[in-house]
């Protein structure tokens, strides 16, 4: 993405679009992450060709979070990232209890149980000869940076998703870290939205064309961070929901929730970009969707979504709902019969037709939201008036319709391209193009960006009694 920003100004263009692929080798799920770079060198060379001789004014690098590089002495990786929807985490968090119960460890990190957090990851390497081998670990966003510049960092909105973070100090948890045998010398020093990463090496730069030496700038390189920063709210009281593969639901606060119930909740406390926290439930999000999707493909009976969409605006509303935080829903393939299954366990119909199940999914998923939106207000105290629905999902207006029925709040969807816009933003404060902190950021995003609203309408009612179907307990 080519971001311009300026005062009274912020634009973005799409250079360059290239697929991000997964590879199953040896029974072990990785990332493609050289044909990852490729495409990171490629989408360099295509906005150094836009820009020519005026160049690019710095480079920021956001991606998902928790998974990691392995890099031996010589700054050589020592084979694909593991991918975190793989299996290997299995008994991890089970490991990890027995040294550092639940409770302790989320007084100690604030972060929620999720079983592919990156200290069950390095849990479950521990005495493999790869990490045995090991000399520096680099997440993903800092792997990318480090190949770009020849430098390592360790940013910090994506260091606190790794358990290993106190969100109160904002620095590593020593004692805790010794307690696991987690060796943290092998993470890079801390990085801060906003600092300097280095500058491409000549080697970049005759690899892209572009114009040298052009800086990189830590940004919230984990693309929440970034995307939570981009929510273009006017005051404090709103709720967030970045959507996309996941649905992040939650709110910004100054300072980290550690309750015993904020845990029961599976709230996370993940830090933000100018000393926030992004207060959240992760909710399994459009993954649903996209893996009905892709499964109707493979069966030979591929749906175009927009008429598919139309036909589920038009389905029986909360006829059937699921959780759609429920780990069953975590691996990939067949996610429709999982669905149906999950229907008839909790006694209610199976959906019949694609529509229906995609309904299935939309109306979940806006109960998803309600209840972590609600959750989040009742354990943080924090008020909220209105939801901002960021990232790809907000193209999916009927998502964000129910979502404002579900809540019984107004909905501002947009910016779609929020985690760009963040990058952006934080780059262009750094290099001094723009100003202020989040709340002027965000005043330039409301004056440059389109945003659509969704007033609440229908009977709340009805989605008490759907959410009673799912709970523990039949309560929300």
């Amino acid at each position: 993405m080519l971001g311009r920003a300026g005062p009274g100004t912020l634009s973005l263009r799409e250079v360059h679009r290239f697929p991000n692929e997964p590879v199953r080798a040896g029974g072990t799920l990785y990332w493609d992450v050289l044909a990852l770079y490729r495409g990171v060198l490629e989408g360099l060379r295509r906005a150094g060709r836009e820009t020519g001789a005026e160049g690019l004014a710095g480079i920021g690098i956001d991606s998902w979070a928790v998974d990691y590089g392995l890099l031996d002495a010589t700054g050589a990786l020592l084979g694909n990232p593991v991918h975190y929807r793989d299996g290997r985490t299995e008994g991890a968090a089970e490991a990890v209890a027995a040294v550092v119960p639940p409770e302790e460890l989320y007084q100690a990190t604030g972060l929620q149980f999720l079983p592919f957090n990156t200290v069950y990851q390095l849990t479950a390497a521990r005495g493999t000869p790869q990490l045995a081998a090991a000399e520096r670990l680099l997440l993903i966003p800092d792997l990318m940076a480090y190949w770009l510049t020849g430098e390592q960092g360790t940013e910090l909105t994506n260091a606190s998703t790794t358990q290993l973070v106190d969100p109160r100090t904002r620095d590593w948890h020593r004692e805790l870290a010794q307690r696991l045998g987690i060796d943290l010398g092998l993470f890079a020093p801390l990085r801060r939205p906003g600092d300097p990463a280095g500058v491409l090496t000549p080697e970049t730069v005759a690899a892209t064309g572009l114009p040298g030496p052009v800086p990189v700038t830590a940004v919230g390189s984990h693309d929440t961070a970034s995307a939570v920063a981009a929510v273009p709210a006017a005051g404090e009281a709103f709720a967030y929901i970045a959507t996309g593969t996941w649905s992040l639901a939650g709110l910004e606060l100054p300072e980290p929730v550690l309750t015993e119930e904020s845990r029961r909740a599976n709230f996370t406390n993940e830090l933000g970009v100018d000393g926030t926290v992004r207060y959240l439930r992760n909710i399994m999000g459009l993954w649903l969707l996209q893996e009905c999707l892709r499964h109707w493909e493979a069966e030979g009976e591929p749906r175009e979504l927009g008429a598919l969409l139309a036909e589920a605006a038009g389905a029986e509303p909360l006829r059937s709902v699921v959780d759609a935080g429920d780990p069953e829903f975590l691996a990939p393939g067949g996610m429709p019969q999982r669905l149906a299954r999950a229907c008839r366990r909790t006694g209610q119909p199976e959906p019949r037709t694609a529509a229906e199940t995609v309904r299935c999914v939309l109306d979940s998923l806006a109960l998803a939201h309600r209840r972590a939106v609600r959750d989040a207000v009742r354990l943080s105290g924090r008020a909220v008036e209105t939801v901002h629905v960021v990232g790809g999902g907000c193209h999916n207006e009927l998502l964000c319709q129910l979502t404002a029925d579900a809540c019984g709040l107004p909905v501002v969807a947009g910016p779609a391209e929020a985690a760009a816009l963040g990058n952006v933003l934080v780059q262009a404060r750094a290099a001094g193009a723009v100003s202020g902190g989040l709340a002027e950021l965000r005043k330039l995003l409301r004056a440059t960006q389109p945003l659509r609203r969704h007033e609440p309408a229908g009977d709340q009612s009805a989605w008490d009694r759907a959410a009673a179907r799912i709970a523990p307990g039949g309560r929300e």
